[in-house]
């Protein structure tokens, strides 16, 4: 018995016959024997059982389009009766989703469409079973499935579009950029990954290698200033670039870079420039630029001025961008000596290649004439600053230095002089205003100031905002005018118990003058202590001297203090001298020579009085003063007289009624002839309300006849006596306040321009009344305004 498998008519036009194997299979092993009679039977025998079937692979086409399943192939086996006892089974690789096999008749076909570039090969594994026992017939057996290549893929650039550079003026057959196009379908099989290059947009400027897909440039002298980017279409066909092949695309941008291959030429041949003669050291004339067709590196420049007068005067250099020329101010300009420059200035490029140097020279040159301009200038001192020496005995009135200064223009203006005041707040100093001379108008002194530095401003007439301005330093000179004087210590002691030649204090001097060679000072007794029998003087020579004893046996008993005058005088001419007195004190002292006591009559203290006593005293002393300023205190603080009870919070006389009164007509509110007379004042016979009595009495009081009596005459003489006699009452009487009586009214009268602006009698008219007259009648009618009249549109509420 044997397997045999059927390939399919398609497979067999494009294969080779796959020959098969057809094994012979034992047939105790498709029966199935028991073990026992196996082994025994092998063990008798010594035979290898052999396979029923074996195949190696199979051969399919890809990309299968039909629409029925793809037959593969058929697996039979010899032991197959064709009564459906075996059961083909088949595993693997794509089994039951790509390959089906009829279990039956062994048919496998393809369910799938097949892609070789997906997957090239399924590996699949097939075995025969007993339908019934499902025990396996023979051993599982593996094949190989293999998918065949057909040309279904074009060429493809996977990294296009393409991006490259090459410099301009290149040669023909320069490298570009190599392109590759990728073929998915099989290199070994056939044409179908052959690809072969083409260009097909981009000529004359750029060719293909068909081969090795490299770009080249195929036009000589390309440049960049004409046309600087080209786009180019590149074709990869496979199948060797036959008809029928598949073709892929991309497109390649080519940038020509710059070389430098042009030279800089100045648009202008004649610059035309100013500058004010004033314009400071370092100040930009202008600039000027070579224009260069080339970019970046290539058209940096660098400029310099090769000729003209003005090469001293000027300079040039260039700016940040390394493309253009500033033409700066290199001296100060004067309009009066030279009004005009010309300048010869090159540029030139700065990065130069070696193969193109026959397209230069890349330089060119260009004339600048530069104008001055004139302008008016502050006066100008003869120099630009002054250094003087005085001596401090200086007179007044000495001429220290003579300025001058002039006017630079060509009109030549007169100058003043004078001096910053600011810089001479003291005023030692004046300077004569039209020819310059600095002189002195108070005295020096060195020790008080040593420096004088004053700003003297010179100012033209025409002109008083051209102002000039020097530093003259004025120093004062040293003289010996202040004589020496002793030091730190004009008060030492003695001890009790000292001996002659005792060395009791040294003495040393000091001068305000500060002579070149130095300070030199010498020492000696004033001429009326010469021949002082206690002590005695010795100069050291070095500016210092000793104050020595002359005895012994020294007592704060016999005497307590001494008076010692000492000469100092210094060794400069005029000599300066001065007599300074020492204070000797004599005290107890110890072995060592310590003080104790200066005192004599710490002696005479009773030995009884001890620190105690002394603390006591103290403290009645501090009491005494705390009781001495506590009186003092209040004394400040006396009582001050009050005011009376009954007048105390009165601050005016105010009568009120409810009714309107009648202005100036009105006399029932109030009788006038109070003011008449005064002695009718609380007199019952005048005209007195009597529907309402006043909320306060008046202040007015009565006045007794005598005060007013003999006064004038007349009303005039009345009213004026009744106030010199209120105001006799209240500078008699200590407690009236310094209040006027007045009496005020509630209502306007009918007297008044406003008339009546009372409500009482409104109920007599049935008409309202209007109260917008009153926003016009001004800011004393304002409240009455905004109570009853109507308010403005554009004034906010109250509330």
């Amino acid at each position: 018995m044997g397997v045999q498998v059927h390939l399919p008519a398609t497979v067999g036009s494009f294969l080779l016959p796959v020959t098969l194997c057809i094994l012979t299979l034992l047939p105790q092993g498709i029966l199935g024997k028991s073990g026992d009679e196996e082994n025994t039977r092998s063990s008798a025998l010594l035979q290898r059982v052999k396979r029923g079937w074996v195949w190696n692979q199979f051969f399919v086409l890809e990309e299968y389009t039909g629409l029925e399943p793809l037959y593969i192939g058929k697996l039979h086996s010899d032991m197959d009766k064709g009564d459906g006892s075996i059961k083909y089974i088949l595993t693997g690789e794509g089994a039951g989703t790509t390959f089906t096999i009829d279990d039956s008749t062994g048919d496998i076909h393809a369910i799938q469409r097949l892609d070789r570039e997906v997957k090239s090969q399924y590996v699949l594994r097939a075995q025969a079973r007993n339908r019934l026992t499902d025990r396996p017939l023979e051993p599982e057996s593996e094949f190989i499935v293999k998918i065949q290549d057909i040309n279904d893929n074009e060429p493809k650039f996977l990294d296009g579009p393409y991006q490259a550079t090459v410099p301009e003026m290149s040669r023909i057959g320069t490298s570009v950029i190599q392109l590759t196009a990728t073929d998915a379908d099989d290199p070994t099989y056939g044409n179908s990954a052959r690809v072969v290059y083409s260009i097909l947009e981009g000529q004359p400027y750029f060719s293909v290698d068909a081969k090795t897909g490299v770009v080249r440039v195929s036009l000589a002298d390309m440049d960049r200033e004409t046309r600087e980017n080209y786009t180019i279409l590149i074709q990869a066909k496979d199948m060797g670039g036959q008809l029928g092949g598949l073709a892929g695309t991309t497109t390649v941008n080519i940038t020509l870079s710059d070389v430098n291959d042009n030279p800089p030429v100045f648009d202008q041949r004649l610059y035309q420039m100013s500058v004010p003669e004033s314009a400071p050291v370092g100040s930009v004339v202008g600039r000027i630029w070579a224009k260069d067709r080339d970019i970046g590196v290539n058209a940096e420049m660098k400029y310099s001025i090769i000729d003209g007068d003005g090469r001293d005067t000027f300079d040039i250099s260039t700016d940040a961008t390394n493309l253009f020329g500033i033409i700066t101010v290199k001296k100060p300009l004067d309009f009066e000596n030279k009004p005009s420059y010309t300048l010869k200035v090159e540029g030139a490029n700065t990065h130069l290649d070696p193969t193109l140097r026959h397209r230069g020279p890349f330089k060119d040159v260009t004339i600048v004439h530069v104008s001055v301009e004139d302008v008016d200038e502050p006066p100008l001192f003869g120099s630009p600053s002054y250094y003087i020496q005085l001596l401090e005995d200086a007179e007044v009135g000495t001429v220290v230095k003579t300025v001058s200064a002039r006017d630079p223009d060509a009109a030549n203006n007169t100058v003043r002089y004078s001096i910053d005041r600011s810089s001479d707040p003291e005023k030692f100093f004046y300077i004569e205003i039209t020819s310059g001379a600095l002189m002195t108008v108070r005295s020096l002194d060195r020790e008080e100031v040593g420096w004088h530095n004053i700003t003297v401003l010179a100012m033209e007439m025409n002109n008083p905002t051209q102002i000039a301005s020097v530093s003259v330093a004025v120093r004062v000179l040293d003289v010996n005018d202040n004589p020496p004087s002793l030091s730190h210590y004009l008060e030492t002691f003695v001890c009790e118990n000292a001996k002659a030649g005792q060395l009791i204090q040294t003495v040393t001097a000091v001068d305000p003058d500060e002579p070149l060679g130095g300070q030199r000072f010498y020492y000696s007794l004033a001429p009326e202590a010469a021949n002082n029998p206690n002590f005695t003087l010795r100069d050291n020579q070095d500016n210092t001297a000793w104050i020595l004893t002359r005895r012994g046996g020294w007592s704060q008993q016999d005497q307590t203090v001494f008076y010692l005058p000492i000469f100092v005088s210094d060794g400069e001419q005029p000599m300066q001298t001065s007599t300074s007195t020492l204070t000797i004190r004599v005290c107890s002292c110890d072995q060592e020579g310590n003080v104790m006591s200066c005192n004599a009559e710490a002696y005479s203290l009773p030995a009884s009085l001890s620190k105690g006593a002394l603390i006591a005293i103290l403290a009645c002393i501090f009491v005494l003063l705390v009781m001495i300023l506590l009186m003092l205190s209040l004394r400040t603080h006396r009582k001050k007289p009050y005011l009376c009870d009954e007048e105390e919070n009165v601050h005016e006389n105010i009568v009120r009624y409810d009714d309107e009164g009648g202005g100036e007509e009105d006399t029932e509110a109030f009788d006038i002839a109070a003011m008449w007379n005064p002695r009718e004042v609380h007199h019952p016979l005048g005209k007195i309300r009597q529907d309402m009595m006043p909320e306060i009495e008046s202040l007015s009081r009565y006045v007794p006849q005598p005060c007013v009596i003999g006064v004038g005459s007349g009303e005039d003489s009345n009213v004026h006596g009744y106030v010199l006699a209120k105001l006799l009452e209240a500078d008699l009487d200590p407690c009236a306040p310094p209040y006027d009586s007045l009496q005020t009214y509630a209502y306007e009268g009918e007297g008044s321009v406003a008339e009546s602006l009372s409500s009482l009698q409104s109920g007599t008219s049935n008409a309202d009344h209007e109260y917008d007259y009153l926003n016009d009648w001004g800011p004393r009618f304002k409240k009455l305004a905004e109570m009853y009249g109507v308010l403005e549109t554009n004034t906010p509420p109250m509330w």
